[in-house]
């Protein structure tokens, strides 16, 4: 019992002069904060966290609770070839901050804060029989950015929620243009046909369900062009799962 409060003591003792050497920062702007993981009041109070009602087929918010079940005009006219998609938060604000930090500042530790929203975000979703699998990079750009952000975030809810894990599964074929900039038809033409199953894991697919991941969805292009494969393969059931939502209006 001593030894265990002695290391206890000594645990906390050492993150106290952590903390007095490199204070704790906003995981989105970046100024000093109470403890080390969380936001700054500011930034807590204008984070776009994505609440019901939802939704249930794209997860954008519905100008009114229209019961469970109730879907956008854009899921009656064009549904979705994922069952479901949910998102943290808006594209806007500290969350776009924490999405361009972690994409491209290598800020690799702002995934476990956001996997643990995402965790909460899809919990309708998620399962033990759950296999998680982020939306793969080109081994190019893969060389190019050293790591994937989308496997960090698939990653962390995978911990959180207690689910399967393969960053592995799913290979994009072709190396395409960035989507950023692109109308939505000409996201969906630069990924058509850009995402297969890696040989010989067809079976590991089949009747098991899948939660896609990827930093932000905008128009959906790139994780209906995964889930198409992943439904070829035999997937029980594919949703979506991203950190941030760029709703219609503001993509």
């Amino acid at each position: 019992m001593l030894g265990r409060r002695s290391l206890s003591a000594a645990k906390g003792c050492s993150s106290a002069v952590l903390n007095l050497l490199l204070p704790p920062r906003c995981l989105a702007c970046g100024s000093k904060t109470g403890r080390t993981g969380a936001l700054c009041p500011v930034c807590w109070s204008d984070m776009p966290f994505l609440e019901n009602p939802v939704c249930a087929r794209y997860g954008t918010p519905l100008p009114h609770d229209m019961g469970e079940g109730g879907l956008s005009a854009r899921a009656i006219m064009d549904p979705p070839v994922f069952d479901s998609a949910r998102s943290a938060a808006r594209y806007d604000g500290p969350a776009r901050q924490m999405v361009l930090a972690l994409k491209f500042a290598r800020h690799r530790d702002l995934s476990e804060p956001m996997g643990t929203w995402m965790a909460r975000a899809g919990r309708e979703f998620l399962s033990a029989e759950s296999l998680i699998v982020p939306v793969p990079l080109h081994r190019w750009r893969l060389w190019q950015r050293r790591f994937n952000q989308a496997a960090d975030l698939a990653a962390s809810v995978a911990r959180t929620a207690g689910c399967g894990y393969d960053p592995m599964l799913l290979a994009r074929t072709r190396r395409t243009r960035q989507q950023v900039g692109l109308d939505a038809a000409s996201r969906q033409k630069n990924v058509r046909g850009a995402f297969d199953i890696r040989a010989g894991r067809e079976a590991e697919v089949f009747g098991r369900p899948v939660v896609l991941v990827d930093d932000v969805m905008t128009t959906g292009s790139t994780v209906s062009a995964c889930a198409r494969v992943l439904r070829k393969a035999g997937a029980s059931r594919v949703d979506v799962l991203t950190f941030a939502l760029a709703v219609p209006e503001e993509s």
